[in-house]
Order: structure tokens, then C-alpha cells, then sequence
């Protein structure tokens, strides 16, 4: 029986199909699209940090200094106008982005500390450490960090950024870590995880290269999560007037703002832009923490609701919330029976 050129070319692909990309790199650029959310969180956090480093180097007046453009509207002098004495808020906004990005960073490295020392040692070692380790998390897990700043606050004159920053990430570590030890204990049970302790490896570098690796999704999701409260926290004590209200950061602005009436005046422009200081900061944050949920479920990766992509000839229809799903491949055609082979196939029996 002889075979078509048609029939060959669908049993054996041709040269693009041999060039088409790999599964895996499809599998790359569905990641790259998904965590789409992630590169916005960052390229926007990434302005902050560098207005956090050259914004009192960039301002163009001193925060504290008086003029007397009084409550003026923005204008090409004064970007985003001024205050009631006549203060340059742009330069308060730019001045206060430290404060606000030093609070958040210093909050979360040390509360990642924490949770990463205490977690996996509890999930790893177990036993009579693991039972202490938990019931020391589970200590922490009640104690209420603005409560406690604000009882540390009216013991001494003014809380600073670095004492806010303590606080808050001493009191924001256990949840991690009980994250983490749970995620140890499902790890440490893993197949490379008993090699490598029956070939004799020592337990720092166990859990340093076969367990940490694969937290390692999880701890930038806890880290960004206490950014997050901390730079809220920062600003929200800095609003009631528990922080310095002499260093200048987004919430003291809205603290003047609010205590010389500034909504009542019509004086608009000198709460939005920090309120818009304030949205986008959190906005991007939460993108980050978007990003890596996206990275590491599967089923949360999307690319909308409406995009349609396709993926070596099927077509892939992204909903939102759930594994992109591949179209089923169209049945195969049936080979065609060439002309000069006669037909041997009878329709009955006699």
C-alpha cells in the first residue's frame, strides 16, 4: 500500500515542527506573562528606593523652610503647593519617602530573620525544640504591635524611626515562621532531603542547600507581607501623632493636613499626594506579593480573561484563577487509500 505525500507529512511533522520552542520554554513565557504583576511592583518600588536615597538631595526647597505663599495651589513654583505656612510639599513628599522606605525595610529584614531562624530550626529539629519553638511563636502571635508602640511611645519623648521599625519586627515574625515550619516538616521528609543525611551531611548544610531553596518563594512573600504593615503602621502612628511629628514622612504630612483643616479649606492638594504617595507604594507591594503567589501556584497564574494565545497550533484560553487549559488537538485526518491499490474488502458473506 502506497501512502500520499499528505498522508506522510501528518504522520511525520515537517521542518518547522521540529522547530518549534520546547514545552519548557513555553512554559517560560506563560511565567513571564503571569508574573507581569511582579516587574510593575518592582520597577515602581524600585522609584521609591531611589527617591528614599536622592530625595533630600533632590528637593528643591527645605521641608521646614516658610514663605509666604500661603496655602497655594500647585503651580509651576511649588509642584504640588503649599502648606499653611507656607511650606513646599513636593519637598515633603520627596524628604518623607525615606523615613517610610527605612521603616518597611529594616521592619522586614529583621521579622525575616526571625521567622526564617525559628521556623525551619522547629520544622527541621522537631521534638522538645519544635515544642518550644512553637509555643514561643504562638507568645508572639498575640501580642498587637500598634498597642505596644503606643505604650512604648508614652514612655519615652518621641518614638523614633528606627524604634518603630524594632517593634514592629519583633512582633510581626511568628506567623512566618509558623509558615515555614510547617513547610519544613513536608520537606524534611523528602527523598533528597533523607540522602542527604544518610550520606552524612551536616544539618546546617542540609538545611542551608536541600530545604531553604525551596522556601525561598515563600520567605520573599513573608518579607514583602511585613513591608507592607510596617510602612502602614509608620504612617498610621506618624497620623495620630504618635511618631516624631518633627521628621518628616507621608503620615506627618496628613497629620498637619488634618489638624489644620485642610478639607474644609478646599486645600486638596495638601493630602492627595500623599494619599497617592501612600496607594501607589502599597499598590506596588501588593503587585510583588500578586507576582510571587502567581509564580509559585500554578492555579493562580493568569493572563486575563479575555487574551487568547496560542501554543504550538492550540489554542490557550487564560481564565483568571485557574492553569491555562490546551484546546484538544483536532482528530487526526484518516489516511487516504491510494488509487492503483484495488480494494480487497467485501461487504458480506454468501
Amino acid at each position: 500500500m502506497t501512502l500520499s505525500p499528505s498522508s506522510i507529512e501528518q504522520v511525520i511533522p515537517g521542518q518547522g515542527a521540529m522547530t518549534q520552542p520546547s514545552a519548557r520554554a513555553r512554559r517560560r513565557r506563560f511565567r513571564f506573562v503571569a508574573n507581569a504583576k511582579a516587574a510593575t511592583g518592582l520597577a515602581i518600588l524600585g522609584v521609591y528606593a531611589l527617591l528614599a536615597v536622592i530625595g533630600p538631595w533632590i528637593a528643591p526647597y527645605d521641608p521646614d523652610a516658610r514663605s509666604a505663599d500661603v496655602l497655594q495651589a500647585p503651580s509651576a513654583r511649588h509642584w504640588f503647593g503649599t502648606t499653611h505656612l507656607g511650606q513646599d510639599i513636593f519637598s515633603q513628599i520627596l524628604v518623607g519617602a525615606r523615613s517610610v522606605v527605612v521603616v518597611g525595610l529594616i521592619a522586614g529584614v529583621l521579622a525575616t530573620i526571625l521567622s526564617v531562624l525559628i521556623g525551619v530550626t522547629a520544622g527541621y529539629l522537631g521534638g522538645a525544640a519544635d515544642e518550644s519553638l512553637s509555643a514561643l511563636s504562638n507568645v508572639f502571635l498575640v501580642i498587637p504591635a500598634l498597642p505596644l508602640i503606643i505604650i512604648v511611645a508614652s514612655l519615652v519623648d518621641q518614638a523614633g524611626e528606627l524604634l518603630v521599625a524594632m517593634i514592629i519586627g519583633l512582633t510581626s515574625w511568628a506567623w512566618g515562621a509558623r509558615v515555614l515550619r510547617a513547610q519544613t516538616l513536608s520537606l524534611r521528609r523528602r527523598d533528597y532531603v533523607e540522602a542527604a543525611r544518610a550520606t552524612g551531611e551536616r544539618t546546617w548544610r542540609i538545611i542551608g542547600f536541600e530545604i531553604l531553596p525551596n522556601l525561598t518563594a515563600i520567605i520573599a512573600s513573608g518579607f514583602v507581607g511585613t513591608v507592607i504593615f510596617a510602612v502602614m503602621s509608620e504612617i498610621t502612628l506618624a497620623f495620630i501623632g504618635i511618631s516624631s511629628v518633627s521628621s518628616w514622612n507621608w503620615g506627618t504630612i496628613l497629620f498637619w493636613a488634618q489638624g489644620q483643616q485642610a478639607l474644609a479649606q478646599g486645600a486638596w492638594w495638601w493630602f492627595v499626594p500623599a494619599g497617592l504617595a501612600i496607594a501607589l507604594l502599597g499598590t506596588a507591594l501588593a503587585l510583588i506579593n500578586f507576582g510571587i503567589d502567581e509564580f509559585v501556584s500554578p492555579r493562580l497564574r493568569t493572563g486575563g480573561r479575555t487574551r487568547i494565545r496560542t501554543a504550538d497550533g492550540r489554542t490557550v484560553r487564560m481564565r483568571v484563577g485557574f492553569t491555562p487549559v490546551l484546546a484538544p488537538r483536532p482528530a487526526p485526518v484518516p489516511m487516504q487509500r491510494s488509487a492503483d491499490v484495488p480494494d480487497t474488502t467485501r461487504e458480506g458473506t454468501s
